[in-house]
């Protein structure tokens, strides 16, 4: 065979690669952007909305996010500590009843405390630590967004002198998701810890009877 040949056959070869490669590539894709819409749920929307539609744009952002973060282990929780949170939490609850807006800005501190006690970044850096929790527990952490916004509003900026009590109760009760996902053991912790929710994903007895009563709404006396 010539050398001439030899040289041409080569040539074949490395272009049928290159091409291959990149239908590769351009058929990986959609499917990454669909894993990320997965994995991100209604925070790859919210990407996408605050890149105005664009998004390469918004899967860039949130593959960044993975990237930083996605290794991220968390630290169980002593069993102390989780008694202090569910006892706060609860506090929080109750107070609600006669002060909402004081009960939104304990949870918003109790959910910076209680990320920053299970590995993520501190509550002091909100963004960075919102951002680590978006990629962990994407579907709850609006919750604790909404409840960080209403507590650093200012009164005289909202409607009617102040955020409506059915506004804020609409974000304790989503924040409340976040902080059920953070008080529960991740796989790699072990069995310690008593669980917030079932095996089958729902709330416990215990944290049922909770929500019934939660926001807004006194206990019924006991006869």
């Amino acid at each position: 065979m010539s050398t001439g040949v030899i040289i041409a056959l080569i040539v074949v070869v490395a272009v049928v690669l290159v091409v291959a490669a990149f239908l590769a590539l351009r058929a990986r894709g959609p499917q990454h952007g669909g894993s990320l819409k997965r994995r991100f749920g209604p925070e790859y929307d919210l990407a996408v909305a605050r890149h105005d539609g664009d998004t390469k744009a918004a899967e860039r952002e949130l593959t960044e996010r993975v990237r930083r973060h996605g290794s991220l282990r968390t630290r169980p929780l002593e069993s102390a500590e989780r008694e202090r949170f569910e006892a706060r939490w609860t506090a929080a609850q109750e107070r609600f009843v006669d002060s909402p807006r004081e009960a939104v800005g304990e949870a918003d501190r109790l959910l910076a405390e209680l990320a920053a006690a299970r590995g993520f970044p501190d509550g002091g850096q909100y963004e960075e630590q919102l951002t680590a929790l978006s990629v962990h527990h994407a579907h709850h952490v609006e919750g604790y967004r909404r409840v960080h916004r209403v507590t650093h509003a200012r009164v005289d900026d909202a409607r009617d002198g102040g955020t409506a009590t059915e506004e804020m109760r609409e974000a304790m009760v989503e924040a409340r998701a976040l902080f059920e996902a953070l008080m529960r053991p991740a796989r790699h912790d072990g069995g310690d810890g008593r669980r917030t929710r079932t095996e089958a994903g729902e709330p416990a007895p215990a944290a049922r009877e909770t929500h019934a009563w939660s926001f807004g709404k006194r206990r019924p006396k006991e006869s």
